[in-house]
């Protein structure tokens, strides 16, 4: 009887388990998708209703009564991410700027450095995007334009943790970085922070960037993008922006002039930071503010004293964070590379324009890191970027303004800390500076005075390094160029007056031992040269004539007279000739008679220069280096190595020598030699390489020929050696017969013949010399010797004892 086997739990009749297991899974996963489906459905409902709530809180903001974050219509997912980066209190600006921006409204705000202004913009860019659910598939919403990449970085850095857990998609666009890559993203970014430069390459050559979505716009540092740096990339990129739109401008340093209003579309702007009367101003002069915890202090040293100044503060400010600002690039290049060289014992950092930008983010960061460094900064550190704990900021070149010193000054006493500024001027520029600082600071900066005893200059060594580096040396002279362009195109001639500076003294400075030439200032130095000059001659005491010299200036005669004579037109007062010949007249009497001589100045000699030279060579036809040789008949040899040829050859008359304007040297004709003398120096030249080759063969062969003696030489002593070997160790067989007299065979008969005929001529020879031979002792048959082993000479015995 068989037997059923029992069905599995759940197993419908008629029906597979692997069809039932399917199922099973569609149903699961139809569930799933459903309760995705509500979850999504539920969640928009949440987010419907926040976003009504939120909408219907902002038009009840009061700045006076807000204390922290959370008193703000902000959503939960922003709170939360302000909660977790603990930022709890607002600051005064972002008390009076969130609630307009969030409102809608236009701001401008303007506070003092390190209040917190990105996050006055950040927080409204975010809020709003997420009242419209903006999402990827929208495009670009917000643009954020910054003057600098490392300014930018930041605010994308601060993006990414107050927007962690928004949906948002953001993009960093700044120069240096992929350009496919960021080509491919564009469209996909929802908020973008840019520079003007990188932004309106996008807009000119990216077909996929949209910026027809866009409705929100920011400017950090807005007077830097709107100054004439910035003014034409600005301009075209304003075009491309729709006119309906919300824009924010922040920065330390505004400006409330209509016509910059104007060019950005701004309808009732929102002041924050500026005073009431600040609206209907048509002014442009910027609203100033600097942080009341910075300590502000200027020195004087003249130009060349910078680099023992630098060295010595930083020697007894080993244990501080210190920030160096100079005019240029390669400034800040040779600085760090020399101070490198000299090691003063804390660490260096360089940060400048031309570095490539994954290297300035990173020295950026590790200055963030550090908290005993010493950084060369150009002004791209200047503007916006948030250095914690920074004690000491040193301004080596003046800035070009106030609102340049303002926000270098700014990287201390950054969020309530304190700091110190210190401002180095040289005597020229310490006037105008410090009157435009209390002019437009309302503050009165102390002045420093250096003790000499703890200066300590090291241009020894710096000259020792550029001696021993010429790269180091090249970028010196690069750094001294440099500084000398910066200040020459100053706006402000009278702040930065270059004519002022000690050119030969500043090169010293930076161990240079020959002051490089400066083509855009050597005419400058002529003028002022030659007015220097023309100023000497024009000076006269006064009731004296220009052309008389004094009578001190007689050698302690007083019945001479001396005529000093300039030039041919006789300047000053005119000359009376008749109290001249009267006076004359009476030195004459006094002296009996006696006519006294006018003593004129000589002539000055003529220059004589090298044209002249040769000109006059030419004219007397010598030969300048020449050297003779004579033969034994005493006739001149010409030496081939010191004549031309060409000259030889040629015609000596005055013909083939025409005479020339420039000093009677003909280049025509000069060159033309020279290209004729050239075909002679080559054919020597081919000559001297054959001789030099047949030299070398001869000596190769000599060497064969040697060698090949040598081999010889060898050869035979090593026979020589093989036979007296082979004797020492060969067996005694003198006891055997002669095999020649066994096997000697017959001859031929011609062979007969001719051995018959030899003997017989030997017989004639024998009878005439036969005194001769009696005495000599006759010469033994040279025995013919093989290299034969023991073993073969046993077997030829055996053989011969057989036969």
């Amino acid at each position: 009887m068989q037997k059923h086997k029992p069905k599995a739990a759940g197993q419908k009749p008629g029906l597979r388990p692997s069809k039932q297991v399917g199922k099973v899974g569609k149903q699961q996963q139809k569930f799933k998708q459903k309760r995705s489906k509500e979850f999504a459905i539920s969640k928009l409902a949440v987010t419907d209703a926040e976003i009504e709530e939120l909408r219907a809180k902002y038009d009840s903001i009061d700045a006076s009564s807000i204390k922290t974050f959370s008193d703000f219509p902000f959503s939960q997912k922003t709170k939360r991410a302000l909660t977790e980066c603990k930022y709890t209190t607002p600051t005064e600006v972002q008390r009076q700027s969130i609630g307009p921006a969030l409102q809608g409204k236009d701001v401008l705000g303007a506070a003092i450095t390190g209040s917190g202004k990105t996050l006055a913009f950040l927080l409204p860019v975010l809020e709003h995007l997420y009242m419209q659910k903006w999402s990827r598939s929208d495009g670009v919403g917000a643009i954020i334009i910054s003057p600098t990449r490392e300014l930018a970085y930041q605010i994308f850095e601060t993006l990414k943790k107050v927007g962690k857990h928004h949906d948002f998609s953001a993009g960093l666009i700044i120069g240096g970085k992929n350009l496919k890559f960021e080509r491919t993203r564009m469209d996909q970014c929802n908020i973008l922070i840019c520079t003007p430069g990188r932004l309106l390459q996008h807009m000119d050559e990216n077909p996929l960037f949209n910026t027809t979505t866009m409705e929100l716009l920011v400017l950090d540092e807005a007077d830097r993008c709107l100054d004439m740096g910035f003014e034409k990339a600005l301009n075209s990129i304003l075009e491309n922006f729709p006119p309906q739109r919300q824009t924010l401008l922040f920065s330390a340093t505004q400006t409330n002039s209509l016509e910059d209003l104007a060019r950005l579309n701004l309808k009732e702007p929102v002041y924050v930071g500026y005073e009431q009367t600040s609206k209907a101003s048509t002014s442009s002069k910027a609203l100033l503010a600097l942080p009341e915890l910075l300590q502000q202090s200027y020195v004087v040293l003249p130009l060349e004293e910078k680099i023992t100044m630098l060295w010595s503060f930083i020697k007894n400010h080993l244990k501080q964070k210190i920030i160096v600002f100079v005019a240029s690039c390669k400034q800040a290049k040779y600085l760090y590379e020399i101070f490198c060289k000299l090691r003063p014992g804390v660490g260096l950092l360089a940060l400048y324009g031309t570095l490539h930008q994954d290297r300035r983010i990173a020295i950026y960061e590790d200055f963030l890191r550090k908290s005993h460094v010493v950084m060369f900064a150009t002004d791209v550190a200047s503007r916006g970027l948030d250095f914690p704990a920074v004690n000491w900021v040193l301004q080596l070149d003046c800035p070009e303004d106030v609102a340049q010193y303002i926000h270098r000054a700014g990287r201390s006493a950054r969020n309530k800390t304190r700091g110190e500024c210190l401002l180095v001027l040289t005597p020229s520029e310490e006037k105008h500076m410090i009157e435009a600082l209390q002019e437009q600071l309302q503050l009165e900066i102390r002045n420093v005075q250096i003790d000499p005893k703890k200066l300590f200059s090291p241009r020894v060594k710096i000259e020792a390094f550029l001696a021993q580096f010429p790269e180091l040396r090249a970028s010196a002279q690069r750094a001294f160029l440099s500084y000398l362009k910066s200040v020459f195109l100053m706006r402000n001639k009278r702040l930065f007056d270059v004519n002022s500076l000690n050119l030969d003294a500043y090169a010293q400075s930076l161990g240079l031992a020959v002051t490089p030439r400066v083509p855009f200032i050597r005419p400058l130095w002529l003028q002022k040269k030659q007015e220097q000059q023309l100023q000497q001659k024009n000076q006269s005491k006064p009731g004296q004539p220009a052309n008389f010299a004094d009578e001190s200036d007689a050698d302690g005669d007083d019945d001479f007279i001396k005529i000093k004579r300039r030039d041919h037109d006789v300047e000053g007062a005119p000359v009376d000739l008749a109290a001249l010949d009267a006076t004359r007249r009476a030195s004459e009497e006094e002296t009996d008679g006696e006519q006294v001589p006018l003593v004129v100045p000589k002539r000055e000699a003529k220059l004589v220069t090298k044209a002249a030279l040769a000109k006059k060579a030419l004219k007397k036809q010598l030969q300048v280096n020449s050297k003779l040789k004579f033969d034994e008949q005493g006739e001149t040899l010409a030496d081939e190595r010191n004549q031309m040829k060409a000259l030889l050859t040629t015609n000596k008359g005055n013909n083939r020598r025409q005479q020339d304007d420039d000093g009677g040297i003909n280049l025509l004709l000069s060159k033309a030699l020279l290209n004729e003398e050239d075909q002679y120096d080559k054919q020597r030249f081919r000559e001297l390489v054959k001789k030099r080759h047949k030299l070398q063969r001869e000596k190769l062969r000599k060497k064969a020929e040697e060698q090949q003696s040598d081999d010889e030489d060898e050869a035979e002593e090593e026979h020589d050696q093989a036979v007296d070997s082979d004797s020492e160790n060969s067996v005694d067989l003198s006891w055997l017969p002669d095999p020649d007299k066994i096997y000697n065979k017959k001859q031929s008969g011609v062979e007969q013949q001719q051995s018959a005929d030899e003997s017989q001529s030997g017989e004639d020879d024998d009878s005439d010399d036969e005194d001769d031979t009696d005495d000599q002792p006759v010469p033994k048959k040279p025995r013919i010797t093989q290299r034969l082993t023991l073993l073969d000479t046993e077997a030829i015995a055996a053989n011969l004892l057989a036969s």
